[in-house]
């Protein structure tokens, strides 16, 4: 039970990579909040995961609902930024909404949320903060420009947090994750949005767009990606912070 008495916030917790991080932490006895959109997606999530489980709905896109989330949750261990959605769009033809939309999910949401869950953490000696950043956190893909920009911009927020945290206590760290292409709902819309930007049927697109670069070409499995998770809330792994914790597959071997 690694995490007894932890509580943990995690973003996006509804689907996906969220969703498996929300049942690895609760497995491990952590008192899981779980934050998505409103809707019964997330409802059920909570209900699955039983016992201390709540679900806190917010529109991360608010500034005001981050705000209210941050007071919903109270005290935070392990705060998991995790959230994003994606859009793929020529730079030209990018709808300037959207990008204000990932940006606010993305990174001032995560922002909002570290500045108001450190203080306690510094003051209990004891948190762990995760973002959820990308292999698109360190290099770059045609079309994602927003998207790439957030995760690229987390990545700074990672390590400045870090530098921050680590000067205050030695058990308050901060990391990010990247990993490459996650078996996700956000994976299944790029490749029909990726099949349309290129011209290709959406049975080439992992092969010819989005699995191109990898040494090892298979999507990972969200709950692969919790595992590296619950490795960063180890007490043990103190020494790991500000660091990009790659899951690429070997994109970046090139």
């Amino acid at each position: 039970m690694q995490l007894k008495n932890r509580r943990a916030l995690v973003t996006g917790a509804a689907s996906g990579i969220g969703w498996a991080i929300a049942k690895r932490f609760s497995d491990a006895g952590a008192e899981v909040l779980l934050s998505d959109l409103a809707g019964p997606a997330l409802d059920k999530a909570a209900t699955e995961l039983g016992g201390k489980a709540r679900a806190l709905p917010a529109n991360l896109a608010v500034r005001d609902d981050v705000m209210k989330l941050a007071k919903e949750a109270g005290h935070v261990d392990v705060l998991v930024n995790n959230a994003g959605l994606q859009h793929v769009s020529p730079i030209e033809d990018f709808d300037l909404a959207k990008w204000d939309t990932i940006i606010a999910v993305m990174l001032t949401a995560p922002f909002m949320l570290v500045r108001a869950a450190l203080p306690g953490m510094v003051q209990r000696d004891w948190g762990r903060i995760i973002n959820v950043s990308s292999v698109h956190g360190l290099i770059a893909s045609a079309y994602k420009s927003a998207y790439v920009s957030a995760k690229h911009g987390v990545i700074g927020l990672t390590k400045t947090v870090a530098l921050e945290a680590g000067a205050r206590s030695s058990q308050v760290t901060c990391n990010a994750i990247c990993p490459s292409y996650v078996r996700t709902p956000l994976v299944e819309k790029q490749v029909a949005d990726q099949a349309k930007a290129h011209g290709i049927p959406e049975s080439e697109v992992l092969e010819k767009v989005m699995l191109t670069q990898n040494a090892i070409k298979r999507l990972i499995e969200p709950d692969e990606v919790a595992e590296a998770a619950m490795y960063l809330t180890r007490d043990d792994a103190w020494s790991v912070t500000g660091s990009a914790l790659m899951l690429d597959a070997g994109w970046l071997a090139h």
